[in-house]
């Protein structure tokens, strides 16, 4: 709901409020955003009360005007610029003819939009079912034609408010745009911190927390992609603030490249924060009567703590991010051919996995790398998107068809955005790749980035990808991105706008994106970029789906995809089940950790199940049968982070939910476990219960011979054949309870195994187990069953 009263501007959420006022100077004053506040009978009385007071001048602060006592350097303002006496990090860097890099926005007009408006050419969110609606703020440069759009849309079910804007050059010069931000946020107080998510391959999303006294603290990337070094998600919350409880903002960028989040503490100890396109290497030579759109920014508050951030932020993406048919349909179980056979593939191969994947419960084939002509490791053939005849001697078509007859969908891996220079693709066309002439280029995993800013380049992407794509039987495409930018320079580009090199190349790659996800929209898109190299709400708009990280080790897992838990849905983060020892790790662990961290993401497996023993392939069926049980509550339900190792997903409707717990390195006589939960209603009664497991003996070593009546050499073919026929069971936990007890007291769970005795009521919980409890509503309530008894 937006309402408007003369120059003041309220924009409210079902729970929030964001309030600005335009002063009388013309400058759009930050007066409030946060809990939901209301303007009372006297909107005029409000503004006064929450606009900043001043009645003499602060030290050594410049005056924006001689007749005024507004000093920018202490004013909460919605966008900021250089030259009036704002000394904090600012919004917008317009250059002039003149060199000069004064700016001095005012207001000139603003209307409410009943068509939303949304920034051309870029990824951005989408109306939905819970409609937008959006404010547009028209400022105007003081001495020069220019003009700075602010547009404001407000998702008021999610509790989110977008921000992006636009410059509009309506001078008879050039303006060069040295920096422009999407959303800028004021805060009058300095008690935060900014919580960022970053790493590097393999290790994605670990949380920072970095308390925030004085100066600038950023969060950036200049890599050309959004990179795992620092996701665009970040949280600027009070410093009290934890996972249930307090003040915070979440915060994200709907954008692929080099982005920019920062937040400054000033010396009058209030709090900036600012985000957009990063302006290190960015510069846009806007010509007279062009524009220039920045990306659209997310923004949500809530004094629930990280959680009530989180879910804002899950519903928003669900809602007005993805937009493809699969955003609330059931995901399919994938089987992927790369852990399994890497580069070595063939089309027995692959149908042999295939028909145990079939055999197994799965229901979509993956044929990742290897497969087009010439590739037989990642030193040649990117770009030349033609079937290995000697791989696959029937086509790509062939081998669907037979894939599907296995009742099977097909999915095939593509990297459309690269090539290498033993490639047919390059000795045709060297001058696709990203490369400066007369320098030696630098090679990221043996391979060069295609130029996207070459419209020649776009359209070669997108008929290769159509070739690949249609009359193949197609189901599913991983779209692959395996370097960062180097020897950033477009050969199509002049010399004055090689710095719009790398966000034109977004722009390429979302023309791309768009016209092929347009054109097949059957098709389920994933993306990956080596893992979560770009992992954002950007690619998000296209692909519905992101390959979390290449790191498939459970444990690692349990803290990478609760990192992306803060501000992105597990209907976006893909998760497989792995062989051991991991190929990452080289850490064993047991096949149910595996497949109860990785059944928090969107299910897959990525190993050879040939070479599984009949166990193993037993115990895979019956996890992909619990999966599909259970799949809607585990992809769209609410989640919970409920303790440092325990998650619960809960339906909508809170009648069904799961939690898992799980174990890193076991602490010796230590029996003691509670299962709490989150977000069950407490007036319902629930049954909770779990599946019995079948231990191995081997999990006992020699300890066997304290039972046995005669002794068992441990690895003998004695203790193998034992292992093999006898197996020990596990504990049995089943409770039927109400949502009170379990959200607020929890369950004592059976003693854990402490090196002094085991039977079928002890919990072996050792070096990476876990366990996943199932939880479901009665058909009765607490009074129908005081009732009763």
């Amino acid at each position: 709901m937006i309402k408007v009263f003369e120059k003041s501007f309220f924009l409210y959420t079902e729970k929030t409020s964001y309030v600005f006022n335009i002063t009388e100077e013309g400058l759009p004053e930050h007066l409030y955003y946060g809990k939901r506040i209301d303007e009372g009978t006297d909107p005029s009385e409000t503004v006064r009360a929450l606009s900043g007071k001043v009645s003499h001048p602060k030290g050594t602060t410049v005056n924006y005007r001689k007749d005024s006592l507004t000093m920018l350097e202490d004013t909460m303002l919605e966008i900021s610029s250089m030259g009036k006496g704002d000394l904090r990090t600012p919004f917008v860097v317009l250059e002039y003819a003149d060199g000069s890099v004064t700016n001095d926005f005012v207001f000139e007009s603003y209307s409410v939009n009943e068509e939303i408006k949304y920034p051309k050419g870029l990824a951005h969110s989408v109306d939905g079912c819970k409609k937008g609606e959006q404010l547009e703020i028209v400022l105007k440069e003081k001495e020069k034609d220019v003009l700075l759009k602010l547009f404001y849309t407000v998702y008021e079910e999610c509790n989110v408010i977008t921000r992006w804007c636009e410059v509009e050059n309506r001078s008879g010069e050039v303006v060069y745009i040295k920096r422009l931000m999407s959303t800028q946020l004021d805060l009058d107080q300095s008690n935060f911190k900014m919580i960022t998510f970053g790493g590097n391959w393999a290790r994605e999303m670990d949380k920072h927390e970095t308390v925030l006294t004085h100066g600038l603290f950023e969060n950036s990337t200049y890599s050309g992609i959004s990179s795992n070094r620092c996701n665009p998600f970040v949280m600027l919350t009070k410093v009290s603030t934890d996972e249930t409880g307090g003040e915070g903002y979440g915060l994200n960028l709907i954008y692929s490249g080099n982005h920019y989040e920062a937040a400054e503490v000033s010396g009058f100890y209030k709090t900036r924060f600012i985000s957009g396109i990063n302006p290190i290497d960015f510069s846009w030579k806007l010509d007279a009567g062009e524009c220039f759109d920045a990306p659209e920014a997310v923004m949500t508050f809530s004094d629930c703590g990280y959680r009530g951030i989180s879910f804002n932020m899950h519903d928003f993406v669900r809602e007005h991010i993805v937009r493809s048919k699969y955003k609330s349909s059931p995901r399919p179980i994938l089987i992927n051919s790369w852990e399994a056979a890497y580069f070595n593939i063939n089309e027995s191969k692959l149908l042999a996995l295939a028909s145990k994947a079939a055999d197994a419960g799965m229901e979509l084939f993956v044929m990742d790398d290897g497969w087009f002509k010439g590739r037989n490791d990642d030193t040649s053939s990117l770009g030349d998107w033609t079937v290995e005849l000697k791989k696959l001697p029937n086509g790509i078509a062939g081998l669907s068809e037979k894939i599907h007859k296995l009742g099977l969908q097909f999915g095939i891996w593509v990297e459309p955005e690269m090539v290498n220079e033993d490639s047919d693709l390059y000795r045709a066309h060297p001058e696709y790749a990203m490369t400066i002439p007369g320098r030696e280029n630098s090679l990221g995993r043996n391979q060069m980035v295609l130029d996207l800013t070459n419209p020649e380049v776009v359209e070669y992407v997108k008929d290769s990808m159509r070739a690949v794509f249609k009359d193949n039987g197609v189901d599913y495409v991983k779209w692959d991105m395996n370097r960062m930018f180097s020897d950033v320079y477009s050969k199509v580009l002049p010399k004055d706008r090689q710095r719009e090199t790398a966000h034109r190349y977004v722009l390429g790659l979302y023309d791309i994106m768009e016209t092929l996800t347009r054109e097949f929209p059957d098709i389920l898109f994933e993306g990956c970029a080596s893992g979560g190299n770009r992992f954002d709400l950007g690619i998000l708009n296209y692909m519905p789906q992101i390959w979390a990280s290449d790191d498939t080790d459970a444990i690692m897992r349990t803290h990478i995809q609760e990192g992306y838990s803060y501000g992105y849905p597990m209907s976006t983060v893909t998760a497989h089940v792995y062989a051991c020892p991991n190929h990452q790790t080289l850490r064993n662990t047991p096949l149910d950790t595996r497949f109860n961290i990785a059944a928090f993401g969107l299910l897959g497996y990525e190993l050879n199940l040939c070479e599984l023993s009949k166990e193993e392939l037993d115990a895979i069926r019956v996890q992909t049968s619990l999966y599909k049980t259970w799949r809607e509550v585990l992809q769209y339900g609410d989640f919970y982070r409920v303790s440092e190792h325990e998650w619960v997903t809960v339906s909508k409707d809170k009648r069904r939910a799961i939690a898992v717990t799980w174990n890193e390195l076991v602490n010796p006589n230590d029996y003691y476990g509670v299962l709490r939960t989150a977000g069950l209603d407490d007036e319902l009664i629930y049954h909770v219960f779990n599946i019995r497991l079948r231990h191995d003996l081997k999990e006992f070593g020699d300890l066997v011979n304290q039972v046995s009546p005669i002794h068992i050499k441990k690895g003998s073919v004695l203790h193998n054949i034992l292992a093999k026929f006898v197996k020990l069971d596990g504990e049995l936990e089943d409770y039927t309870v109400t949502g009170s007890v379990l959200n607020n007291a929890g369950i004592k769970l059976k003693q854990a195994y402490g090196g002094t005795g085991f039977n079928a009521e002890t919990r072996l919980f050792q070096d990476f187990a876990s366990r996943m409890y199932f939880i479901e509503a009665k058909d009765m309530t607490v009074e129908m069953a005081l009732t009763v008894r």
